[in-house]
């Protein structure tokens, strides 16, 4: 199993590598206000900015999954790897901790700093620390949710219309979360959206010809 998620990391080393420079921008946006003048404004125009770069990196998971799917199918690599004494299954897993590996690669770090900067900034009230852990596992999740997508509509590459299919609903996704923002329901919802969605992908990697 571990030589399979070196091998997709390696493959798709690229996703980590952008994971790493949005999670430093995103950082230093974050950090930017507390060390200039001007901080509310600073701060709300940062905000903005924030919300904008989450989207496009939420994006960019969606394309992790086509990019992992698509490649796979063009490239024959689980037909290769299926002769050798791997079942579909741990591909598959191995594929799906690689992705979650990268999402992680995003969020850890900014989890981290945030929590430094609460407990050096903020006063010590408890909902500070509840929204930030709401905020973070929504983000957590909705990158997830798309990546799911992602990995589904890749998979369906025999036609353009299951790709294009995907990034509509990974827009929808965005969209609600932009609109409704980090709520209990939508963290449900996004959890009850991610099962149906790892049922569906494993059904199709498992029941497809390679």
């Amino acid at each position: 199993m571990l030589t399979l998620i070196k091998r997709e990391i390696r493959d798709h080393v690229v996703y980590f590598f952008a994971a790493v420079i949005f999670s430093s921008i995103l950082i230093s946006i974050s950090l930017t206000p507390i060390f200039e003048s001007r901080r509310h404004y600073r701060l709300l125009s940062g905000l903005g900015t924030v919300i904008t770069i989450t989207a496009i990196v939420i994006f960019g998971f969606f394309a992790m999954g086509v990019g992992q799917m698509y490649t796979d199918k063009n490239r024959k690599i689980s037909a290769f790897l299926s002769t050798l004494p791997v079942s579909r299954s741990r591909i598959l897993i191995a594929r799906i901790v690689t992705g979650t590996l990268a999402i992680l690669t995003l969020i850890v770090p900014q989890v981290i700093v945030t929590i430094i900067l609460l407990r050096l900034y903020a006063p010590p009230v408890p909902v500070y620390s509840g929204f930030i852990a709401e905020v973070f596992a929504g983000i957590f999740l909705t990158a997830f949710a798309c990546y799911c997508i992602g990995l589904q509509a890749g998979w369906s590459s025999s036609s353009i219309v299951p790709a294009m299919g995907g990034f509509g609903l990974t827009c929808i996704l965005v969209s609600l979360i932009l609109i409704k923002g980090f709520g209990l329901h939508i963290i449900v919802i996004l959890i009850l959206f991610i099962i149906a969605s790892l049922i569906r992908i494993r059904h199709l990697f498992t029941s497809t010809p390679l």
